[in-house]
């Protein structure tokens, strides 16, 4: 079992960059700035629009690739990107549970074969067979699955046998990159359930990302909003849905769905995620916010609000003319 990393950060983001160049164009930074902490026993939600940079800041944040800057460390180290070497022991207590449970698993090797390469080498023997049960049984799957093939299993099954392979060299800390979207309603419900049960019961971290605001305020203990490849709030999630301080905050929770007497259709955003080639200057949400002013031509600072944070000038007395205006 890995170490603890005691009363300190699991997982720590600093400044990262995420710039790609591809032919023809010109570079395309997808990340452009971002730090988020998770310590352990805390999940920690990132949501926003698609094309945001969401799933290009994980990559980068589980080492499968190498941030443009910035810097990521995990119990206290900095990650290594992955290569064609095997990852430092001390890595392997950070994994990753990918979106489409029908791409992550080999279709050519066994279930039970795919879990025993995260078991430890220290483990031999009978013990072995006795870990990949312990698995299966950990994420609700016979011990029969162990022989099986993954076309042998459904979608929400498939991400079972996906977590369980997570697991497998009992990890501090998981990145769950929208774990849930290819999946029907009740298999979404029961891998979300087992997700937040493991994180309890082994007392992990988990960077949970979505763009189901809705299922992240029921699980996440902090939400974390990012617009075009910035954090523009951070909050305690109850807090951040009781008053958001950010308009694209305000903008994603208006847009869920509310049971209520008066049936009404929820709000939409208008326009669309700028295309991070060629970002608005200034506040990138600034062309489509129904708030913006003259300051917001400069990039807003990130303001500390006692135990929150927000990228926005109506945040500060000194300069706004407003507060952030109630749903």
């Amino acid at each position: 079992m890995n170490e603890p990393v005691g009363s300190g950060n699991l997982l720590e983001i600093s400044d990262v960059e995420v710039e790609y160049k591809p032919r023809g164009r010109g570079p395309v930074r997808a990340v452009a700035g971002v730090s988020l902490e998770v310590a352990p026993g805390q999940i920690v939600g990132l949501v926003g629009e698609s094309g945001c940079g969401k799933s290009s800041l994980a990559r980068v944040a589980v080492g499968l690739a190498a941030p443009s800057a910035g810097t990521i460390r995990f119990a206290g180290r900095p990650i290594t990107p992955l290569g064609w070497r095997r990852r430092p022991l001390p890595e392997v207590g950070l994994q990753m549970v990918f979106q489409n449970p029908y791409a992550s698993l080999n279709p050519r090797r066994t279930i039970g074969a795919q879990l025993l390469d995260g078991v430890p080498d220290t483990v031999t023997g009978a013990a072995r067979r006795a870990r990949v049960a312990d698995l299966l049984d950990r994420v609700g799957m016979p011990a029969g699955a162990a022989e099986r093939y993954p076309h042998q299993f459904s979608g929400g099954q498939r991400q079972r046998l996906a977590i369980a392979r997570a697991l497998a060299p009992e990890p501090r800390m998981i990145i769950a990159d929208e774990p849930v979207t290819a999946l029907d309603a009740s298999s979404q419900a029961q891998v979300v359930n087992l997700l937040v049960g493991l994180v309890r019961d082994l007392d992990m971290g988990m960077l949970f990302i979505s763009h189901d605001l809705s299922l992240v305020h029921e699980i996440a203990d902090v939400t974390a909003v990012m617009y075009l490849g910035r954090i523009v709030e951070t909050a305690p999630t109850r807090e951040l849905w009781r008053a958001p301080r950010h308009p694209y905050s305000r903008a994603l929770i208006d847009a869920v769905p509310q049971i209520s007497a008066q049936p009404q259709l929820p709000r939409t955003l208008a326009g669309e995620v700028p295309d991070p080639a060629s970002a608005p200057v200034g506040c990138r949400f600034r062309p489509r916010c129904p708030h913006a002013f003259a300051p917001c031509g400069e990039q807003p600072p990130t303001l500390d609000l006692g135990g929150r944070t927000a990228a926005c000038w109506l945040n500060d007395p000194t300069v706004a003319p407003t507060t952030v205006p109630a749903a």
